[in-house]
């Protein structure tokens, strides 16, 4: 683990809803994890997910396979 703090930043398409996460994208070499919260609840719990499981999610966003529902 690496002792950096996280940058946590949301992405530019996000809207002004209140349901987003943010992301600590300076520690995923370093820990070959995602960090990932709810931006509403910044002192809230953080889920570390593995790169490779963030990066198919993030492709099938793109790709629309992931419902609204």
């Amino acid at each position: 683990m690496t002792s950096e703090s996280p940058r946590w930043f949301k992405s530019s398409y996000s809207e002004n809803g209140g349901q987003c996460i943010e992301v600590a994208a300076n520690l995923i070499a370093a820990c070959g994890m995602v960090p990932v919260r709810d931006s509403k609840c910044p002192v809230g719990p953080v889920l570390n997910v593995a790169t490779g499981s963030f990066t198919s999610f993030v492709a099938g966003v793109k790709a629309g396979e992931l419902g609204t529902a």
